[in-house]
């Protein structure tokens, strides 16, 4: 078996390969240039990506047969273009959930309790030099005194739902399904009574655009935003407009629709606010996540060899 890892640098430098590398001889590269993936992939059995596109201009004319997304997301393959070629796809359901939902709490913590404020208030001497023994603005209120809205009620959001529950919040679930545990309402219900929303659902057609311009209008005013999803489930220009009016009181997103984001991108107006916490697609990627979802991709491309079938998208 020849194994080809296109972007083994975006799995950390500290990740250990061994349970692909077991399986056959490896091509280890830390990135890939789009006009590189063809000519890499040419004697390749396996394609393993994270981040990288496949589809049909890069995939004609190389060996492939099996692709392992090294995520539980799989948006950047083109699975119509495997189906219809007898290429198979493997992807990593529910590796970062705990990671994940540790970073949608983090975040939303901090914007609620105005840390970077705080912090930076001892940290510049203005606590010293102020003879007085606290500083309690900017206002801030416990989260058990809030609702937290969650968008997606698949692993990670059913863990961050557990997690708001834990710390008192009323939680609303916006999912295909009725939940038993918790309140289930339609997405604008959910955006209208939330003071707390955090995004978990997959990049697809019907959830693209989902957080719009005018179901941000409805928010409540000061509302805390986290999207840990995909960047393209929002509107990112209508969600720096809403930073910049005030409207939204606190922002925290992991994901974006061009990563890295560019130097024209709307959210580099607001990078030096405090109430915006903004993080380098790193939700899914502790220690444990990330050997944990390598040692899943070579369980799944040893199945696949096997004659049998785990994990399997196409």
């Amino acid at each position: 078996m020849k194994i080809a890892i296109l972007d083994a640098a975006t799995l950390g430098t500290d990740v250990d390969l061994s349970p692909l590398r077991r399986l056959g001889e490896t091509a280890e590269y830390p990135t890939t240039a789009p006009e590189d993936i063809t000519d890499r992939l040419r004697d390749a059995d396996v394609a393993v990506v994270n981040k990288i596109k496949l589809n049909g201009t890069n995939l004609p004319g190389t060996a492939v047969r099996l692709i392992c997304v090294a995520a539980t997301g799989y948006d950047n393959i083109d699975t119509e273009y495997c189906r219809a070629n007898g290429i198979a796809l493997c992807n990593v359901p529910g590796y970062s959930t705990d990671s994940v939902a540790q970073l949608t709490l983090s975040m939303v913590l901090s914007l609620a309790t105005h840390l970077p404020e705080y912090t930076r208030y001892v940290a510049d001497g203005s606590y010293s030099a102020s003879g007085v023994a606290n500083k309690l603005t900017p206002i801030y209120h416990e989260i058990s005194s809030l609702t937290w809205g969650v968008v997606g009620g698949g692993g990670i959001g059913g863990k961050v739902a557990q997690i708001a529950e834990a710390f008192g919040c009323k939680v609303l679930m916006c999912r295909r399904k009725q939940d038993p545990r918790y309140e289930t309402v339609p997405v604008d219900e959910l955006c209208a009574r939330c003071d707390i929303i955090s995004l978990h659902v997959p990049l697809s057609d019907e959830t693209r655009g989902m957080i719009s311009a005018d179901r941000i209008a409805s928010m409540k005013d000061g509302v805390i935003l986290v999207n840990v999803a995909r960047g393209a489930v929002t509107d990112e220009e209508a969600l720096t407009k809403a930073v910049e009016s005030g409207k939204i009181g606190g922002l925290g997103v992991d994901v974006y629709s061009v990563e890295p984001f560019g130097k024209d991108h709307p959210f580099t107006r607001i990078l030096d606010r405090d109430n915006v916490c903004l993080t380098p697609h790193m939700a899914w990627g502790s220690a444990e996540a990330r050997n944990r979802v390598v040692a899943e991709m070579a369980k799944n491309a040893a199945a696949f060899y096997a004659g049998e079938t785990r994990n399997r998208i196409v």
